[in-house]
């Protein structure tokens, strides 16, 4: 099924994606092929658990098995959070494309995805 025409919309439901990373790129947000939807991504943040430690976190866009970094090893202080992506920057996931991220430290930076699903 094709991409729908965002002018015709029928459906616009807010949603929210959010995990701890690992060293391991996984995928965060996937718009499955033939769903007939496109995600707009509003923000990703990047917040850091650690009271003791900086890391670096990487995200990025997956197109037909191809990674295009967004954010590559950017520092997220320790106590900190870091806005990888806002609405004034948004981008849209069309089917069979994804949001990947890991971190360089296991279990503390925790990732926060907020997206509209649009059908």
């Amino acid at each position: 099924m094709a991409d729908p025409n965002i002018v015709n919309v029928t459906t616009i439901t807010g949603k929210t994606a959010a995990s701890t990373l690992t060293a391991a790129s996984l995928s965060q947000v996937t718009n499955a092929s033939a769903s007939g939807k496109v995600f707009k991504i509003n923000t990703i943040i990047a917040s850091n658990k650690s009271g003791s430690t900086t890391t670096q976190v990487n995200v990025s866009y997956v197109k037909g098995g191809v990674t295009y970094y967004i954010a590559r090893t950017i520092d997220v202080p320790a106590d900190s959070s870091v806005i990888i992506l806002d609405k004034n920057t948004s981008i849209y996931l069309q089917e069979n494309e994804s949001i990947a991220a890991f971190a360089a430290t296991t279990g503390i930076i925790d990732l926060t995805v907020s997206y509209e699903e649009i059908s």
